[in-house]
């Protein structure tokens, strides 16, 4: 269906020689701005594409250079690309008709409204609707003409429908088979206009509960509701829901209250159901600004095939006590925007196509993108306290890191270059505290590199409790990288890239990892560079798709709901009206624990204002926002790519990251910008507005030091956060690269490569690149002459300084740490 509209978009329009013969350097400043502003706002179909489309015809080519030349206006404070490329083809003789002809095939529609000349024009679009099987639909395209004599012709899809030459095109009692896509076009002599394309979807009440006349005004609500089912493993799980609205609906499916990833179609189908796939399920439904939900329905999984009440009965009780978990937690970090070592792209793909399936195993995921060292130890410490007997706990890491005598260390994105373990975060003294917590299962999933960091030649002595609830899964051998696929869209790593097929499987954890290796080594561009590594001592069949069962009573368990939940909580959507009558809707979204997605949408405009828009600014120094990333008009020109399937259309979008750099409340300014016909310059009006902390902010994980968080993930005595080890004075030519492993401190280097060698980094597109940088230890170095206020506890008189507080049981907690070393 979409090649007939893309055939016929194409076509669109034959204007007369005098508007086409226009020069460009004739446009108005008015339209001019305008269309530099739509080309420079616009990251796929703005003035780079334009270029490349003009560079393709020999008289107005454009070179390198000169594409070049355009690229530093952006560095400019007012500076305009587009403007720059406009001047160019204006010196070399473009008219208006062919800057048209360009921005058609560039399919810039807001540049393209700019362009053109007042003629036939469409002011009324046909709008794509639901309608219920019987009734009747209405399609309406309206245009206006510089003559009389306006005809309409009627298409769906490619075929004319024959004698529907109205504005309104009438379907008196429509089908199923009246479902499809249809398109005006407009006529007035030799000129010509299409309207946009407008999807008819007709719901067969007959198909599920809830049927019944639709609503008037369009406003939207669910016809068809879906239904429990009871199924066996391994059946095809199917639900259908279906709504009435226009604009025609939007769908998102929720499983225990998750959103589900690639579910956001009217049926859902799962091919071969589990039992991860058992629970509540729901539909989130929206049509422009109107959201409603659907019931929530319980699917049922049988284990047992062919058998009666009885025997089921029977083979249930004979059957040994299930496995379960009083909890699940998990914790994943991301680290790719280094300060000082190579940036990475595949964490923030994993990290939240990870989260999605976690959620579908009930876990309560946090997930974190950029962390510093203070701030991957302050997560780590809020890890824990949601940790008790029998909870399973996970923690993923995706970045640089490096492995020494068996221990692994995570490179935060601020550690120096070189970085020792004095800079990282030891992945086997996290284990240490979650088995002081009694954890039912620790499973440590590590994508990064594991060679040896040649900077740190310090030997840790981290003493670990002999557990069977142990699982480490690594993303490549000892001493080798870990590779991403690099391309120009977004990609996962090779590790998640296998392991989210296998996640949801309702097998030991350690048969899913089994099977992860063996997909891997399938994998032509890392077979024999990088293969999956399992160390486990895990005695029985734990498995992630294991039912929740608090067993430690409601009070608990709600406490630790409420603490995760701290760093979950999105400010409520805000109706904010201005003086003038407008009134604009300010919405927000979460792509992960610590980024937040603002966006504002107009709700209504007085009649004599012509137009306007609303956006946000002056934003908190503290975090890191760009502002030419701000309130752009689609999701994925600021940045937002994972979220932009569920965010609502229509609106300018802004991402801020870094949230938990949020030292204050997040307050910000909401500018509403309207013209009128009546004067010749925008009016502004401005809001105010507070939103607290949102999300991660409430956890204040900026804090340097936090009860005795330092000794607690690193048993590092001279940690950055406490000591000038921090900066080294070394050359930044001797830094170490990226490597993949799960602590505060550096990744090893190659063998055989110098100090000041660059080192490699994760796989380009289909070249191998290794997940590897620079290296420091990330456990403690001993103080060879004790600590400056006397002897250390710990063996071979090194001295370990204790962080000063006035809380003798946080005092005595820190003491006892200190005696670990």
């Amino acid at each position: 269906m979409y090649s007939g509209k893309a055939d016929m978009s194409e076509s669109v329009g034959s204007r007369s020689s005098e508007s086409r013969a226009l020069r460009v350097d004739l446009l108005k400043e008015p339209v001019l701005s305008r269309l530099c502003d739509a080309l420079d706002k616009s990251n796929v179909k703005g003035w780079r594409r334009l270029g490349d489309v003009v560079s393709s015809d020999r008289r107005f080519q454009i070179s390198s250079e000169e594409m070049e030349l355009c690229s530093l206006k952006v560095l400019e404070l007012e500076g305009s690309p587009s403007r720059m490329l406009l001047r160019l083809l204006r010196e070399r003789g473009c008219t208006a008709g062919h800057l048209t002809d360009y921005l058609r095939t560039v399919g810039n529609e807001a540049a393209l409204q700019c362009v053109k000349q007042p003629g036939l024009q469409v002011l009324i679009q046909p709008l794509s609707a639901s309608v219920p099987r019987g009734h009747t639909l209405r399609l309406s395209c309206h245009a206006r003409a510089p003559s009389p004599g306006v005809q309409y012709q009627w298409f769906k899809s490619r075929e004319e429908l024959q004698a529907r030459c109205a504005p309104d095109l009438v379907l008196d009692s429509v089908g199923v088979r009246d479902s499809g896509f249809y398109i005006c076009r407009v006529n007035c002599g030799e000129v010509f206009e299409f309207s946009r394309w407008a999807q008819v979807e007709v719901l067969d009440p007959g198909a599920g509960a809830g049927a019944g006349p639709p609503a008037a005004g369009g406003r939207l609500r669910v016809l068809i509701q879906p239904r429990p089912r009871q199924l066996a493993v391994g059946d095809t799980l199917r639900l259908e829901c279906g709504a009435l609205g226009r604009p025609l609906p939007r769908y998102q499916w929720h499983h225990n209250g998750a959103p589900l990833p690639n579910a956001s179609r009217r049926t859902l189908t799962i091919p071969s159901a589990q039992n991860a796939h058992r629970g509540r399920y729901r539909c989130e439904v929206s049509s422009g600004n109107e959201r409603c939900w659907t019931n929530e329905v319980d699917v049922v999984l049988e284990d047992f095939y062919g058998l009666g009440a009885s025997a089921n009965d029977f083979l249930l009780n004979s059957a040994p006590e299930e496995l379960c978990a009083t909890d699940k937690v998990a914790l994943l970090m991301g680290n790719l925007s280094y300060m000082n070592h190579p940036p990475l792209k595949a964490p923030m793909v994993d990290v939240y196509d990870l989260t999605n399936l976690l959620r579908q195993l009930d876990f309560k995921v946090v997930s974190l993108l950029d962390l510093t060292e203070a701030e991957m130890r302050n997560a780590v410490d809020e890890f824990l306290l949601l940790l008790h007997k029998g909870v399973y706990g996970l923690l993923y890491y995706a970045g640089h890191g490096y492995e020494n005598y068996g221990n692994s260390f995570m490179v935060p994105v601020d550690a120096p270059s070189p970085y020792r373990s004095a800079h990282c975060l030891c992945v086997q003294s996290v284990l240490q505290l979650m088995q002081d917590k009694q954890t039912g299962l620790n499973v440590f999933l590590l994508d990064m590199c594991r060679k040896r960091n040649i900077h740190d030649d310090h030997t840790p002595n981290i003493l670990l409790r002999v557990t069977a609830n142990i699982v480490f899964g690594y993303a490549t051998c000892q001493d080798a990288e870990a590779f991403e696929l690099s391309s120009s869209g977004l990609t996962n790593g090779v590790f998640l890239k296998f392991l989210k097929r296998r996640l949801l499987d309702d097998e030991k954890i350690t048969v899913v990892l089994d099977k992860v290796a063996e997909d891997m080594g399938q994998f032509d561009p890392t077979k024999g560079k990088q293969a999956l590594e399992i160390r486990s001592s895990l005695s029985e069949r734990r498995a992630l798709t294991d039912p929740v069962l608090p067993a430690h009573g409601v009070d608990l368990a709600l406490a630790h709901n409420r603490q995760w939940a701290k760093a979950h909580e999105l400010p409520e959507i805000m109706l904010l009206d201005f003086d003038c009558g407008a009134r604009i809707k300010l919405g927000f979204a979460a792509e992960f624990s610590n980024v937040l997605v603002i966006y504002t949408h107009i709700v209504k405009k007085p009649e004599d204002m012509t137009s306007c828009q609303a956006h946000v600014t002056d934003f908190s120094q503290e975090l890191d926002v760009d502002p030419k990333e701000m309130n752009r008009e689609t999701p994925e020109e600021t940045g937002v790519y994972l979220l932009s399937d569920s965010l609502p259309q229509h609106s300018l979008y802004t991402r801020i990251s870094g949230l938990q750099k949020l030292k204050e409340a997040l307050v910000f300014t909401v500018v509403l910008q309207g013209t009128f016909s009546s004067l010749d310059e925008p009016v502004c009006w401005t809001r105010s507005v507070d939103i607290g902390k949102p999300l991660i902010a409430r956890l204040d994980l900026h804090h340097v030091v936090r009860r005795s968080s330092c000794l607690q993930t690193c048993l590092t005595p001279h940690s950055p956060s406490r000591s000038p080890a921090h900066s080294p004075s070394r050359s930044p030519a001797h830094s170490p690269t990226r490597s993949p492993t799960l602590g505060h401190s550096p990744r090893p280097q190659h063998h055989g490569l110098q100090p000041g060698a660059p080192s490699p980094g994760r796989l380009s597109p289909h070249r191998l690149s290794p997940y590897l940088e620079g290296g420091t230890a990330c456990c403690p170095r001993l103080l060879e002459g004790g600590a400056p206020g006397g002897t250390g506890g710990a063996p071979g008189g090194t001295g370990v300084p204790i962080e000063t507080t006035d809380n003798i049981e946080e005092l005595q907690t820190v003491f006892m740490n200190s005696l670990q070393l």
